[in-house]
């Protein structure tokens, strides 16, 4: 039998190309590295301890800072999960309220359980053509804020798995006047402000918690992420207090050698060009990157069938992500995801209802992105010279795709706690009852239902539709029904 090591040795070995994280895209030639166990050690003398930094720890996360435009910043060697858990739990008491982005990742949900948080639900806006969930409309959180005063702090994610990014400038303002404090969970955004051609970070709009995962989008090792804080309405010891608690007492080396290398790279490309050394490997890193990435955009407007899709407003969003869709094509995003994989070995990122998402970073090789638009082109080719004009396949995804708005009768402590009444329904039967689970698909990680949320015929209907066409959905402890609260 194959063991880890191995079944990861020959896929390594193998033609199959990355559109998917880490953003180092095993690209060897990118980022110097050496054998793991040369370097794997612990806290011993002249290597300080990331639970109390005084020396060259300390050093480091003052220049990542720096690097961010950060009051303070933390390294993270359990992902942005473990600084999306600290953010909330230092920022809030048990038993307050919380705005939160109905899309947010999995991890806030966990939060807003371990401290019995009321959660106000925002839910994103939704461009019904593209069949995209888009931004949080900044009207929608000043309307929360007004008729829920007793909300505490807000938490939203931007940019989104697909790349759309909010008005952090505009939601912090309004934030702020009503007291309260603004998390970002910018995991896709830690390349956001060096150049351009890519949105600024939310730490330069007034966001008082950033949490970046480099390990998405630039060139640094699976789990390394990092947390921002930025001015005064931020208890920083309540925060710092909960990271020594949720994360690892014996945090990897290799890991944060990962996130420092990576942040030396970021200080190379802010390096101005006349201060910049002859040597300096990667201070054109960036804007050589966009290069390509917009050629590539380009490149693919001659697509007939396929289409790359993303938001109007292009000051915010992500052009780094490839959302390629199949609403006009005679093929569903399961076929186009299975053609990508087997026939051209190109791995994606992720497969929605109309869509398949292929993540470019500075990792990415020119010969990879040229993978990928000879493959799309030729696909959409292929559509093309079929007899006759090919139709459209006419999707019945529920709602478009739009995540379901449902009644939130209890919290989620409340729900998840409950003993009494509880059962296990099908789907059709659970229609009109209280989720005492979660129900979400995987990649992206945010919940279609939430545990004391009326489930609702619309819900029922999207849940089938992904089973009926082999998505995996998470959460539940069978995939033939919910397990619900029955009243009576």
């Amino acid at each position: 039998m194959n063991n880890i090591f191995d079944k990861l040795k020959a896929y390594s070995d193998s033609d199959y190309y990355a559109f998917h994280m880490p953003g180092h895209k095993r690209n060897l030639d990118l980022m110097d590295g050496t054998s793991p166990y040369r370097i794997d050690i612990t806290e011993i003398d002249g290597f300080d301890d990331l639970h109390h930094a005084e020396g060259i720890l300390r050093d480091a996360q003052e220049r990542a800072a720096r690097v961010y435009h950060a009051d303070e910043t933390h390294f993270l060697v359990n992902g942005s999960t473990v600084g999306i858990l600290s953010a909330i739990l230092g920022t809030t008491e048990k038993g307050d309220s919380i705005l939160v982005a109905r899309n947010c990742h999995k991890s806030v949900y966990h939060a807003i359980y371990l401290n019995e948080l009321d959660p106000v639900y925002l839910y994103p806006k939704f461009d019904t053509e593209q069949g995209l969930s888009t931004e949080i409309d900044v009207a929608d959180v000043q309307k929360a804020l007004e008729e829920h005063p007793k909300i505490r702090a807000v938490m939203i994610v931007s940019p989104t798995y697909d790349g759309v990014v909010s008005d952090i400038e505009k939601i912090a303002e309004i934030v702020h006047a009503k007291g309260c404090p603004l998390i970002v969970d910018e995991a896709h955004g830690a390349h956001f402000g060096f150049d351009p051609y890519f949105p600024k970070s939310a730490n330069i709009y007034g966001a008082d918690l950033v949490i970046n995962s480099l390990h998405k989008t630039l060139p640094a090792l699976t789990q390394t992420a990092l947390l921002h804080v930025n001015g005064d309405m931020v208890k920083r010891r309540k925060v710092k207090q909960y990271l020594d608690m949720l994360q690892t007492s014996s945090p990897s080396y290799i890991l944060m050698a990962s996130i420092d290398a990576c942040i030396g790279m970021l200080e190379e490309t802010l390096e101005t060009h006349s201060d910049a050394r002859p040597d300096y490997k990667y201070k054109n890193i960036f804007s050589e990157y966009a290069n390509r990435i917009e050629a590539l955009r380009k490149d693919l407007k001659r697509l007939k069938y396929l289409k790359i899709i993303q938001t109007d407003n292009t000051d915010r969003y992500d052009r780094s992500k490839f959302v390629i869709s199949v609403k006009h094509a005679p093929m569903s995003s399961h076929e186009l995801y299975e053609i990508l994989l087997h026939r051209y070995h190109l791995q994606m990122e992720m497969l929605a209802g109309t869509y398949v998402l292929a993540m470019t970073t500075v990792g990415d090789t020119q010969e990879g992105l040229d993978r990928l638009r000879d493959a799309l082109l030729e696909i959409d080719k292929e559509i093309d010279t079929k007899q006759g004009r090919p139709a459209a396949i006419e999707t019945d995804l529920p709602l478009s795709g739009r995540q379901p708005a449902l009644e939130k009768v209890w919290t989620i402590a409340e729900a998840v706690n409950r003993t009494d009444k509880i059962q296990k329904r099908s789907f059709e039967d659970s229609i009109g009852c209280i989720s005492v689970e979660y129900a979400y698909l995987y990649p992206p990680g945010s919940p279609l239902i939430v545990p004391g949320e009326r489930i609702t015929k619309e819900a029922v209907e999207i849940l089938h539709w992904y089973q009926e066409h082999d998505f995996s959905i998470e959460g539940l402890q069978s995939e033939d029904g919910i397990e619900v609260w029955i009243d009576g």
